[in-house]
């Protein structure tokens, strides 16, 4: 198993960052935050790229960064609720990983994303309604790239990670 990485993908809320935390600290894996690096790397937050440079622009980043993992083994990467939506982006994550893709529904993703204010797709659509259409929009992109599918809701960090690591590993058998 160590010789591939877990790409963990799905909808902003569902809680890619508390998995990739988790399995990287049970399974001794490097944990990879997209977001954080581009922040880092572009010395602004996700909303003032959005803002100066335009999502486009974004995207890019995103895709150089998977190809630069490509090197990497043994990590877990979380990517950004729309990285999945490029297929260019998708080729990049299954040349050295297994794509996971997280789910939870609407009323929970709100719950936990209602207070949070960094998060530029959500402009004018942080309600329930507005959450679930644009999951909708995104759930064929999201299926179509994923290797693995979990549902979250009502399950425990280490529940989730369980059945990552029991679908991965029969995956590989």
């Amino acid at each position: 198993m160590s010789d591939i990485n877990i790409v963990l993908i799905g909808f902003m809320g569902v809680g890619k960052s508390t998995v990739s935390e988790y399995l990287g600290k049970r399974y001794s894996m490097k944990t990879v935050e997209m977001d954080q690096i581009i922040e880092e790397r572009e010395k602004m937050s996700i909303p003032d790229i959005f803002k100066t440079y335009g999502e486009e622009y974004f995207r890019d980043l995103e895709t150089e960064l998977l190809k630069e993992l490509q090197s990497e083994r043994n990590v877990v990467i979380s990517c950004g609720g729309g990285t999945a939506l490029r297929e260019c982006n998708v080729a990049e994550m299954k040349k050295n990983g297994r794509v996971v893709l997280l789910t939870a529904s609407p009323k929970l993703i709100y719950s936990r994303v209602k207070d949070i204010d960094d998060r530029p797709v959500l402009y004018g659509r942080k309600t329930v309604e507005g959450i679930s259409e644009l999951m909708e929009e995104r759930r064929e992109k999201y299926e179509a790239a994923a290797d693995i599918v979990i549902q979250t809701d009502n399950k425990s960090v280490s529940t989730i990670c369980e059945e990552l690591m029991h679908s991965l590993t029969e995956m590989e058998e």
